[in-house]
């Protein structure tokens, strides 16, 4: 089992249980919150919000910040909405090839179940 899918499955763990406790209904923010109180909790290493620089021909053109880098390997972005767009899976590969990772999970909390807002992205 790959590394990075071993990481996932912990994250879709950590998110199962925010999802049970809090279920579906609030805005992104406590979720994203949430899951960092949890993946702390499971000794899971992350970072919140980390900035990534865009530079077009040595000029920095913007900054892109994914909700979650989890262990150095997955992007993890957490929404809650109605259902999964095409944009947020076009913003996790943009993520993905910034950050130069392979890895990224969409989280969508307004599911009644969160398996059914689960979306695995991999370049």
């Amino acid at each position: 089992m790959d590394h990075d899918h071993a990481v996932s499955e912990r994250i879709i763990h950590a998110a199962i249980e925010v999802h049970r406790a809090l279920g579906p209904g609030l805005l992104e923010n406590p979720y994203l919150t949430c899951m960092c109180v949890e993946l702390a909790h499971m000794g899971i290493p992350f970072e919140r919000e980390r900035r990534f620089h865009l530079e077009y021909r040595g000029v920095q053109v913007g900054d892109y910040i994914p909700d979650l880098i989890v262990a150095n390997m997955v992007v993890v972005e957490v929404k809650s909405v109605h259902h999964i767009e095409p944009v947020f899976i076009a913003q996790v590969i943009t993520y993905l090839r910034i950050t130069k990772l392979r890895v990224g999970l969409i989280l969508n909390f307004n599911s009644p179940k969160l398996i059914e807002g689960l979306k695995r992205v991999v370049l």
